[in-house]
């Protein structure tokens, strides 16, 4: 995500620091470059222009022209008003008694019905709350369908509803069975409709008056880029929505509806979707994206996802075993899949700071087969094999490497990798749990994962 909007950015900033002093025609200038990468990005005009007056005025008020690092005061005053544009942080408000109604809206293919699944999962396994789903889309076919296959999977609770029932009814009815069976939240899937749809939208507005929600969370898609922008605008306008969820965010490079929406629409962001998997949905922290944009890297939620992953006894574990060096290729699988969970290896790479540049080189597609090829390498190993790869002799690389599709050299490459990563982890280990904690590990980096490493809750 960002990616364009990111590249073009550091460009204007590295010709900025590459210079002693500024003038007010350099700051004019780079203002100028900042204008087109906003707009190149898909951000609204009115939005790029109160953002390029709000730069300058603070450029020339807080007297950059002598400043002793002037290009840095500029990339300052860009990252503040990046927040600004984004807004505060606004979580959920889930503080009513039980059960919190939450209704979900948006326009058809925006990604609503997957959403709501996400967010019931983030509920449950972040805020340990009991959700309960429904669905009143009454008119895709499989809508129904699809929000049980979905929420089934992850072992999340689906009220019945059918085809020939009015939708505003099966609400009453969920709600009813919320309160009664003692569920925490209760998540209203609702249609996908059309601005221009009038039936539909008074249907809507009949559901949300009727029902009562704490808060309506309309779902749009990123990729629409100014377009969303408006779709935001005209449901606010409609229902007096209280956040929005931005959708295939990971999809678009520009990220021009995510710098566009808040401002227009005067309402947060509260959680944005980062992928497919049904935990691909992070809550929207504005300061943490403005970093990403700007190629600073986003570490603290790296820390953050990899905490889920890693346990600090699984770090004390994993430690010992370096130390003692009993570390296997079964650990270092049981590593990859902790890893993968993480994210994609691009959206990783955008969260280390300096790297979100290397990210746009790195061919993501190429780095997932990679990684598939060390997957595949150690499954076809036997299990006294992962234990112990001093096992591995010529004929037993030979039968890995056709039961992998891989070649010897492949396999022999991987063992070499695995031998020296062991004794460098080793050493390491010994410098305290901080060292062990704080690496970028080696381990992805043979993975195909480009050098990410794992973090232990603290």
């Amino acid at each position: 995500m960002f990616n364009s909007l990111g590249e073009k950015l550091e460009s204007i900033f590295s010709a900025l620091k590459s210079k002693g002093s500024l003038t007010e025609k350099d700051i004019d200038s780079a203002l100028s470059d900042i204008r087109v990468a906003l707009l190149d990005a898909d951000v609204a005009l009115s939005v790029v222009k109160s953002f390029c007056e709000q730069i300058k005025q603070k450029s020339l008020g807080m007297k950059v022209l002598k400043s002793l690092n002037p290009g840095q005061m500029v990339i300052k005053f860009v990252h503040d008003e990046l927040i600004n544009i984004l807004g505060k942080h606004e979580p959920l408000n889930l503080k009513f008694s039980p059960p919190v109604i939450l209704v979900l809206v948006g326009l058809q293919g925006s990604g609503k019905t997957t959403s709501t699944v996400k967010l019931a999962k983030l509920l449950k396994d972040e805020y340990k709350k009991r959700p309960l789903l429904v669905s009143v889309d009454v008119y895709r076919p499989a809508a129904i369908e699809q929000l049980n296959v979905l929420a089934n999977n992850l072992d999340i609770a689906v009220f019945p509803s059918n085809k020939e029932e009015n939708p505003k009814e099966i609400a009453l009815r969920a709600r009813k069975h919320a309160q009664t069976a003692g569920y925490d939240v209760l998540l209203i899937d609702t249609a996908g409709r059309l601005q221009i749809d009038t039936t539909l939208m008074n249907e809507l507005i009949d559901i949300v008056e009727e029902i009562e929600p704490h808060e309506v969370l309309l779902v749009a898609d990123a990729m629409t880029g100014q377009e969303a922008a408006k779709v935001a605008k005209t449901f606010n306008e409609s229902l007096e929505i209280d956040g929005l969820i931005l959708t295939k965010l990971d999809g678009d490079s520009r990220g021009g509806a995510a710098l566009s929406m808040r401002s227009i629409t005067e309402k947060p962001i509260k959680f944005i979707g980062t992928g497919e998997k049904a935990d691909a949905l992070e809550v929207f922290q504005p300061d943490r994206m403005a970093s990403r944009i700007l190629g600073m890297g986003d570490i603290l939620t790296l820390i953050e996802k990899a905490s889920k992953q890693v346990t600090e006894e699984d770090a004390k574990s994993l430690k010992k075993k370096f130390q003692k060096n009993q570390f296997t290729f079964d650990d270092f699988y049981k590593q990859l899949q902790s890893i993968k969970k993480m994210g994609s290896i691009g959206s990783l790479m955008q969260m280390i700071p300096g790297a979100g540049k290397l990210a746009g080189s790195i061919d993501s597609d190429k780095a997932e087969k990679e990684l598939g090829k060390t997957e595949a390498i150690i499954l076809s190993m036997t299990k006294e094999e992962r234990l112990n790869d001093e096992l591995l002799n010529g004929s037993r690389k030979l039968r890995i490497a056709k039961g992998s599709g891989t070649s010897v050299e492949e396999v022999n490459k991987l063992i070499q990798q695995f031998s020296m990563m062991k004794k460098m982890m080793k050493n390491m280990s010994k410098l305290g749990p901080d060292a062990l904690r704080g690496m970028a590990g080696n381990m992805s980096k043979m993975g195909g994962m480009g050098g990410l490493g794992k973090f232990s809750k603290r």
